[in-house]
């Protein structure tokens, strides 16, 4: 895969990894909130293998996506940046969103703001844990003033995802950080992204909107929930199997809310099948 660079909206830029036959079908993958495009693990390389076109976007304010200069980290800023990238496409796309950007590919699908050809939601529903929420937002606000090294990067992501072991080779986390000029490290994200992120209860506005765009899903979908999500309880499958009747859904057990780094391999299976089916 190679690293291209799209045009959101107002001008902002935008990396992603892209890979595969531009004249398949594509498959946007769209990551969670304070994550990069590298956290889709296997799932984007295995995706190319299994014949897609595959654009893994890192979503504005994250990894090497420009940072809004005012600030702009609303849902309309990234599901304009979405119908920038899928403008682009010859054919509509497959959506794959975990949480932040599945919230954004709901919002765009479900709102008509573009074509999508299917939508893969992943640990994300309309009715989602008030808990779970904040346990997000608190990770992102946390460690203000950065790392000295890798080791103690290892030690927060270890903090939140008591579930997942440490890995034994830390390297790979320096994808999620910048150096600064103070030499210290610092997560991979713009700060003004993480100032009310799971502060409390998400607005009732937002979760209205994310219900009425759900109800008015009419292309082929799939929730994937990590098992030991926080998250996503079973409430709020069943309430998004009421506002999207022919859902389909995976629970991947040993799974918690970052779904695709926990079992990379039960996600892409999950997955891949799903889209087969699509061509």
């Amino acid at each position: 895969m190679k690293t291209v660079r799209f045009q959101g909206s107002g001008g902002l830029t935008l990396a992603a990894d892209v890979g595969g036959d531009p004249a398949s079908v594509p498959v946007i993958l769209m990551h969670g909130g304070g994550q990069t495009r590298h956290s889709w693990g296997r799932a984007a390389r295995d995706l190319v293998d299994a014949g897609f076109y595959v654009i893994s976007l890192d979503l504005r304010g994250h990894g090497e996506s420009d940072w809004s200069p005012g600030g702009d980290y609303s849902m309309d800023a990234f599901v304009g940046d979405l119908c920038s990238v899928v403008a682009t496409l010859p054919s509509p796309p497959a959506l794959v969103g975990a949480s932040l950007g599945g919230a954004t590919s709901l919002l765009a699908a479900g709102e008509g703001q573009l074509s999508a050809r299917a939508l893969v939601l992943v640990d994300l529903v309309p009715k989602m844990e008030r808990e779970g929420a904040q346990r997000i937002g608190e990770f992102m606000r946390a460690n203000p003033h950065g790392f000295a090294d890798l080791e103690e990067v290892a030690d927060a992501v270890s903090r939140y995802i008591s579930h997942r072991p440490r890995p034994s080779n830390i390297e790979g986390l320096r994808r999620n950080v910048r150096l600064r000029t103070d030499g210290r490290l610092y997560w991979h994200w713009d700060p003004k992204i993480a100032e009310n992120t799971g502060r409390r209860e998400p607005p009732t506005e937002f979760l209205q909107r994310l219900t009425q765009a759900a109800s008015r899903v009419r292309v082929p979908a799939m929730l994937v929930r990590g098992k030991l999500s926080d998250v996503v309880s079973e409430d709020g499958v069943e309430d998004l199997r009421r506002l999207i009747p022919h859902v389909e859904f995976v629970d991947v057990a040993g799974a918690g809310h970052m779904v695709a780094g926990d079992d990379n391999d039960a996600f892409n299976d999950a997955v891949e099948g799903f889209l087969a089916r699509l061509r």
